[in-house]
């Protein structure tokens, strides 16, 4: 079993910055990739980020590129979401999951993929 508590969201204005944290319970944290969503009110969800198990491989919805860093630190079985240069689109409930295994020959951006999810975390941006 593995619980994922997301942390971090909050009420930012446009341009500001946020730092989300995704933490797990299980102390295989490491075997696992990690991915973020978004869902915004009326909105489908969608794939925001994924690192790779060794934290080698990440991959970004182009949305976001430049503006959001996803990294892991597996000694604190913790995954982060950097969210710069906030925008108003940017507003939704961010929510991590998880995908045992190593291998990154998988479609990061299918909600499918991910075997455990987290509860989310409020992002709210301000325009």
């Amino acid at each position: 079993q593995v619980q994922l508590v997301e942390s971090g969201g909050g009420l930012v204005q446009a341009g500001g910055s946020l730092g989300l944290s995704c933490a797990a319970s299980a102390r295989t944290f490491s075997r696992y990739a990690v991915g973020w969503f978004r869902q915004a009110p009326g909105k489908e969800r969608e794939f925001v980020a994924a690192i790779s198990w060794s934290g080698g491989y990440t991959a970004y919805v182009d949305s976001v590129k430049g503006r959001f860093t996803i990294s892991r630190d597996n000694a604190k079985n913790t995954v982060y979401l950097q969210l710069n240069s906030l925008k108003p689109e940017d507003t939704a409930v961010y929510y991590c999951a998880v995908r045992r295994g190593n291998s990154w020959s998988w479609d990061k951006s299918s909600s499918d993929e991910y075997n455990y999810w987290g509860q989310g975390t409020q992002v709210t941006v301000s325009s």
